[in-house]
């Protein structure tokens, strides 16, 4: 293979991959929840559905595409990041022209599938596995800049979809969406993705080539790798797979009904588009604080610090009435988004290595996306029920409060304790 990179520059190639996947975390944006919120209340207006059958059709397409997305890690592992991102690149754009077209229930379930699928779950687990396979030493750092492209893709996105859908109708919204995947990140992808340091003859982090006779190891830096099989033995893997699902199911529940919270407690519309785009403002700084204390301290306290931000976020929106509250909990909820979106990141690489990265991220994706497809269901029954959301917001409770318990009892597992090979 050519060991050139793509474009010569002064500085490692790795940051050149940080950009492109931020980038593709940026485009996921149509497949996320903070998205298609907006689109929700036109979907009721136009067809005539009920909140719980919309909410209804948005959790068990996104439950589906949950139990989908595993396969996406196995195929990850098995083609490379740079064949999967242009794959799903191209898939994400024919989902979003699929979505300008649906006429009822049926239509409204494919396209929800495929946008959680493509969207939401498989444009943020690539380049989640890509980017870790460049960097070991600086890895909190380089997930920080690249989460750089979640906040400005949440920030970006609701606002920019109310005016599409105020100013040209929400189906010529899902067209101009799909449009941007296919000429911007398809091209770039194609162009500036390669799979590993070695690709382009360089080791991770940019450390620098070992004269001849001196030891192997050189920049690879000695990081065990375990398998899907042998992570799967540990009791720290499965509390962390706890963990991982609650901010999607937290996160999903509360922006999916965001707009329809704020109108309960007399806020509007307005204000639900401004929380969104003030949490992805305050989270952006966050991150690369989280990068930092990720690269310094114990993944698990860290989680555990998330964890308790989201309990502290969801008693803030429980007792919000004002402009005031509401904006609190939009910082809060920012703050507590920053911290996660290194954290849940970070956890599997530095736990459990990166040759397996796919397969084992892969299965954590896919319960973070039925955590997701479990979120907007209860709440749409509750305001169904109650004819609003407070009983929801206080039931949740219990998940972040247990996350912070399991996270605490979640350090690194010592590979000798499993008889995983030290030098894989």
């Amino acid at each position: 293979m050519n060991q050139k990179p793509p474009i010569h520059t002064k500085f490692y190639y790795g940051w050149v991959i940080v950009f492109v996947a931020a980038l593709g975390v940026f485009f996921s944006g149509p497949g996320q929840t903070y998205s298609n919120s907006i689109f929700i209340d036109y979907y009721i207006e136009e067809f005539g559905f009920s909140r719980s059958m919309v909410s209804g059709l948005y959790s068990a397409a996104t439950l589906v595409a949950g139990f989908t997305l595993f396969m996406v890690g196995r195929m990850v592992d098995r083609f490379g990041q740079r064949f999967m991102m242009i794959g799903v690149g191209i898939g994400l754009s024919i989902a979003l022209f699929w979505n300008a077209a649906i006429v009822g229930p049926v239509m409204m379930f494919i396209g929800f599938f495929l946008i959680r699928l493509l969207g939401q779950g498989s444009m943020t687990l690539v380049p989640n596995t890509l980017v870790p396979q460049w960097f070991i030493k600086k890895r909190g750092r380089a997930l920080s800049v690249m989460a750089v492209g979640t906040f400005a893709s949440s920030a970006l996105f609701p606002p920019l979809n109310a005016w599409l859908i105020e100013s040209f109708g929400w189906r010529t919204a899902w067209m101009t969406l799909g449009v941007s995947v296919l000429v911007i990140f398809v091209p770039i992808t194609v162009w500036l993705v390669r799979n590993q340091p070695k690709d382009v003859g360089a080791l991770p982090d940019g450390e620098a080539h070992r004269k001849p006779g001196d030891e192997e190891i050189s920049g690879e830096i000695s990081e065990v790798s375990w398998t899907l099989k042998q992570a799967m033995q540990t009791r720290t893997f499965w509390f962390i797979l706890f963990c991982v699902s609650v901010p999607a199911l937290v996160n999903t529940a509360v922006t999916f009904h965001i707009v329809s919270i704020m109108d309960m407690k007399g806020l509007g519309v307005g204000i639900a588009a401004t929380i969104l785009s003030v949490m992805a403002i305050v989270g952006f700084p966050t991150t690369f604080l989280t990068g930092y204390l990720a690269d310094r301290f114990s993944i698990h306290y860290i989680l555990a610090i998330t964890f308790f931000g989201h309990v502290v976020t969801l008693l803030l929106l429980f007792f919000t009435d004002s402009v005031v509250l509401a904006f609190s909990f939009a910082v809060v909820w920012g703050m507590v988004n920053g911290f996660e979106r290194i954290a849940l990141n970070i956890v599997w690489p530095n736990y459990f290595g990166r040759m397996h990265l796919g397969s084992i991220k892969g299965l954590a994706q896919t319960v973070m996306v039925i955590g997701s497809a479990l979120g907007p269901l209860p709440f749409g029954v509750f305001y169904d029920l109650f004819g609003g959301y407070q009983e929801a917001i206080l039931a949740i409770l219990i998940f972040p409060v247990a996350a912070v318990v399991l996270a605490l009892l979640s350090p690194k597992p010592d590979p000798g304790d499993y008889g995983v090979d030290a030098g894989s």
